[in-house]
């Protein structure tokens, strides 16, 4: 063994000695574990030079299987391990296979076993029963060889976590894919990030690259605002990211020629419509080939048209809205005294569809779709619904058609369909006696059984012309009497919890006051 030692040595110290540097950014971290010092320092001497992919090694040592537990802990990027088998047990290195594979579930690092003493541990049985990847006999490795074996198990160790760096960044991709194409913007961070952590698979990247957007919708260029929806954490957290990020922005947006970037930087737009939106920044350790450059491009392409979904997204959401709006204002030209009312029935609905478990999404659109519940009193006389008296029954029976006609009005579109569904049933009740079509308000959505509650409430509370504005403890008193009978339990529940904390205390005191005019 001490013969090998020099040997290695005397190829080691021949070698060029390397000039001093500063620390590398970038290094292939190595896990020597052996319980021998000498070893761990030749292994050191004889890959003192040694580069791959630009890149040095970064030496971390072990002098036994549980102290290369530790180490392990520390650095959960080793790319390569060199293990001794018989260090304090006869197979301790064998059982730190073992634990890396199955108990820390590290499939990437590259573990090449050494052993001084192979009778202990014989090559093909080591080979087929533990998950290494390669076996030398100390005898071996001269500096020459220890080269090689390093050299290959990083390849493999790089080529390996291009797949699996590529194999997170589909996933990501396809999580976050119908979403987009389902023109819901709710994902296009992690879209972003699918894309990154892609690109950065796919080219070998180094961790040094983001992804960054303007907005041409919700931030637009002409304002100078900016959004960086993907990146590596370390960059953007260092002081030369925002230098960077101003270059690039200028380099896209207004044809200036970045100054003091690094030489192997690249920059792609994002252009819709022949308008540079954004652009994808990458900043690899080395310079990328052609096929590289043609695969960012691609995904610049496809951000793009990401980018040109959500802005579709929004232009559709607004002209819902609009279109909503629209209707709401023309019902409450139509009826001065329940304009609020519309306003207020929608700030309920929200609320309530929130404390009943509802996401953000789902509360707002029931909320949305709530202020065209009285939508049909657009066909009601001025006579019945000015009246400042109480109605008659011919009356009552031509107020009541206000929801056929609200649910003719809004049948014509499907983006409606909810909105339509409030404004035909929301009188119907719990016990099934209510009106127009005299069903169970259980078989109908649960934004319908809300407002049936909520516009209730605010008719008892409100100031009529007709009537004055009932006390806050008759009108909890009058929903809670309707729980079970006319309206859904649970609803009921669920409102007069959150009208017990005050939560609608401005609205009541709102509501109960004349309008002005």
């Amino acid at each position: 063994m001490r013969i090998i030692k020099d040997a290695i040595q005397f190829e080691a110290e021949r070698a060029t000695p390397a000039s001093p540097t500063a620390k590398p950014l970038y290094t292939w971290k190595l896990l020597v574990v052996d319980d021998e010092p000498d070893v761990r320092a030749v292994t050191r001497l004889g890959l003192r030079n040694f580069t791959f992919a630009e890149r040095p090694l970064e030496f971390i040592e072990a002098s036994s299987a549980s102290e290369a537990l530790q180490r392990l802990a520390e650095h959960p990027d080793i790319a390569v391990a060199l293990v001794d088998v018989v260090m304090e047990t006869e197979d301790a290195g064998l059982r730190l296979v073992e634990k890396i594979r199955n108990e820390l579930g590290n499939k990437l690092i590259r573990l090449v076993i050494r052993t001084g003493q192979p009778g202990a541990a014989p090559e093909r049985y080591v080979i087929d029963h533990y998950d290494i990847d390669d076996y030398k006999d100390k005898t071996e490795l001269t500096t020459t060889r220890l080269y090689t074996t390093v050299r290959s198990a990083l390849k493999s160790y790089r080529d390996l976590c291009a797949i699996d760096i590529n194999r997170l960044g589909l996933e990501r991709l396809l999580q976050a894919a119908p979403d987009i194409y389902r023109l819901a913007n709710v994902s296009l961070q992690e879209f972003f990030s699918g894309v990154l952590t892609q690109v950065v698979g796919l080219c070998h990247l180094s961790p040094d690259s983001f992804i960054s957007t303007i907005e041409g919708v919700i931030a637009t260029v002409e304002s100078g605002e900016q959004a960086v929806h993907a990146g590596t954490a370390p960059f953007i957290a260092s002081g030369r990211f925002h230098a960077i990020h101003e270059q690039c922005r200028k380099a896209v947006l207004a044809g200036q020629d970045p100054t003091d970037l690094p030489g192997n930087a690249f920059i792609i737009p994002i252009v819709i419509h022949g308008q540079a939106e954004g652009y994808i920044y990458i900043e690899p350790t080395l310079p990328l080939s052609d096929d590289d450059k043609r695969l960012i491009r691609l995904t610049a392409q496809q951000s793009a048209q990401s980018l040109e979904n959500l802005r579709l997204h929004i232009d559709l959401a607004n002209a819902f809205r609009y279109a909503i709006d629209m209707l709401a204002e023309i019902a409450e030209f139509k009826d001065k005294t329940t304009g609020r009312h519309i306003e207020r029935i929608a700030t309920y609905t929200e609320k309530v569809a929130l404390a009943m478990g509802c996401s953000r999404a789902e509360a707002e659109h029931m909320g949305i779709s709530s202020r065209l519940h009285d939508v049909g009193k657009i066909g009601i006389p001025d006579d019945i619904l000015g009246k400042p008296g109480k109605l008659d029954p011919e009356e009552v029976r031509i107020m009541q058609h206000h929801a056929s006609i609200g649910g003719s009005i809004l049948g014509h579109d499907k983006a409606l369909g909810l909105a339509r569904s409030i404004a035909t049933s929301h009188h119907e009740r719990w016990d099934g006696l209510g009106y127009p079509a005299g069903i169970r308000s259980a078989e109908l959505p649960l934004a319908v059984r809300i407002v049936s509650v909520v516009d209730v409430f605010d008719a008892l509370v409100s100031h009529r012309p007709y009537k004055t504005p009932w006390p806050l403890p008759e009108a909890r008193a009058e929903i809670l009497a309707g729980r079970d009978i006319q309206f859904d339990p649970q609803v009921v529940d669920a409102f007069l919890g959150l009208l017990d904390q005050g939560v609608f205390a401005n609205m009541i005191a709102e509501a109960s006051h004349p309008p002005e005019g």
